[in-house]
């Protein structure tokens, strides 16, 4: 087994790429879709399939704290869920065929295993990230005697 790169942004997570790609081509896919199903159907499932890498984005920024980190990673799970059910709908309605339906539905299990994957490891993303302070901290306290605004007793 080969040592896995590290990830120095979510963008650089194979789950993240995965599902951005799954966006595209249902992006693509829908743009058959009859004029009727706009609002409905070609707007739920492409907001979904959006969704799914948008949580892994913001999962990412929560790293710090494990329980955040895996929220949206479970969050990132629902959507792509949510994407297979309006794929079965799509089917259903006659819209796609059943090997465009077994594709897209491979990559959302895949997606959803990655993430899962993700969830189960969460210690190995998450904690106190690599940090160098580069200026000095902030000052949030000023001594009364040194502000020539407030006035002191003495």
């Amino acid at each position: 087994m080969s040592a896995l790169k590290h990830a120095g942004s979510f963008r650089d997570l194979i789950v993240y790429q995965k599902s951005r790609q799954l966006q595209r081509e249902i992006k693509d896919l829908t743009m058959s879709f009859p004029r009727d199903e706009m609002f409905s159907l070609t707007d739920q499932i492409r907001r979904s399939s959006r969704s799914i890498g948008a949580n892994i984005a913001e999962s990412w920024a929560k790293r710090r704290y494990e329980k955040h980190f895996i929220s949206k990673l479970t969050d990132a799970d629902g959507e792509q869920m949510e994407t297979q059910h309006w794929i079965e709908t799509a089917l259903e309605s006659g819209y796609i065929d059943q090997k465009t339906s077994a594709s897209l539905m491979e990559k959302c299990l895949e997606i959803g295993r990655m993430l899962n994957g993700m969830m189960d490891k969460a210690d190995l993303f998450c904690g106190e990230p690599p940090r160098s302070m580069r200026e000095e901290p902030a000052e949030y306290f000023v001594d009364a005697h040194d502000d020539p605004f407030i006035e002191t007793d003495h």
